[in-house]
């Protein structure tokens, strides 16, 4: 079934809570729909597709189409010895469906509890936390292909995933594929990652069911970022980046006594951005309806649903300017502008 809604405000559907509309707002529970919405929509009207709108920011009216999955379902699709494969609709939520592998005992998620979003984007954006990402455990993802009107199954392997980065997001390949289930692969038995700091202190021996790391792994969360649903964000506004080692040689040099956090990466150094951003004096600074959350630098708030999309634009680049200056490190925002 598909629903359709004109001029539809869109407050409800991006966790920042970005007071604006759309042209039309269309919600769809079944793949099928995908070719028939595509074949009606004339091809001067710009569409996005959104998920939960957790890592959105709305910089003003959109006036095109806005398309959403309901497409909510979650089933097991196979086994190979302790391997289960499971099949989650674009739409599911996707700390219901790791609440949900949780109380099977299916392992490979559950660091990445809490999360707000929805499967379908959790594959685009590969979202990440506590040492996982979602394309650890991602086999393939079912989509519909817009410019040769046919569905087609993308193996991960092909996905090109990175640092919240995929194929998904790419010039070309943006907004031309569809989502509308993703097939994952799941440990029956015990597979922990704690090797985070705060994850391993939670543990006096190590977590012998899933349910043990998800529970430790939202206090922690909890402990650092606000609920969106009571404190509106994006969550973590800015990528970490990774910087050359004469790049970091200067990061050095700029924070004198300070011992600066890093860890080797692909293509160089990360180097915390919450870390850089707090150096520069932003946790817990307000300014009119936006702030920082004052116990995470990488949060952007807006704390009384009153902010625009103007003042956390203008509160994006005054930190970017100013771990610029201080530091010679432009961030790059994780969250998607639209």
């Amino acid at each position: 079934m598909i629903k359709s809604y004109q001029n539809f405000d869109l407050s409800g559907h991006n966790t920042f809570a970005m007071k604006v509309k759309c042209g039309c707002f269309m919600e769809y529970d079944a793949a099928a729909d995908i070719p028939f919405i595509f074949s009606s929509i004339r091809k001067d009207i710009d569409v996005i597709h959104i998920g939960g709108g957790s890592n959105l920011l709305f910089t003003a009216d959109f006036p095109g189409i806005v398309l959403h999955s309901a497409i909510r379902f979650i089933r097991e699709t196979g086994r190979e010895g302790n391997t289960v494969f499971v099949e989650a609709g674009s739409g599911v939520v996707m700390d219901e469906f790791i609440s949900h592998l949780c109380s099977r005992g299916l392992w490979g998620l559950e660091n990445l509890s809490g999360i707000p979003g929805e499967v379908g984007a959790s594959a685009v954006q590969n979202v990440g936390a506590y040492g996982v990402e979602a394309a650890d455990a991602i086999v393939s993802v079912n989509t519909f292909d817009t410019l040769n009107n046919e569905f087609v199954t993308i193996p991960a392997s092909d996905c090109s995933y990175g640092y919240r980065d995929s194929i998904f997001k790419r010039p070309g390949y943006k907004g031309r594929y569809i989502i509308h289930s993703v097939t994952f692969r799941l440990s029956a038995i015990p597979t922990p990652d704690i090797s985070y700091p705060a994850l391993r202190d939670s543990f006096a021996t190590p977590p012998s069911t899933p349910a043990e790391v998800r529970e430790a792994v939202i206090k922690v969360r909890d402990s650092k970022l606000p609920d969106p649903a009571t404190v509106p964000s994006a969550g973590s506004f800015f990528k970490n980046p990774v910087i050359s080692s004469s790049q970091f040689d200067r990061v050095k040099e700029a924070a004198g006594d300070l011992a600066v956090p890093h860890y080797d990466a692909e293509g160089g150094i990360k180097v915390p951005a919450a870390w850089l951003i707090d150096q520069c004096g932003w946790k817990g600074y307000s300014d009119g309806n936006v702030a920082v959350w004052h116990l995470q630098p990488l949060v952007i708030v807006n704390p009384e649903r009153k902010a625009t999309p103007a003042e956390v634009i203008g509160l994006e680049k005054r930190i970017i300017d100013s771990v610029s200056s201080r530091f010679g490190i432009t961030l790059s925002p994780e969250v998607e502008h639209i």
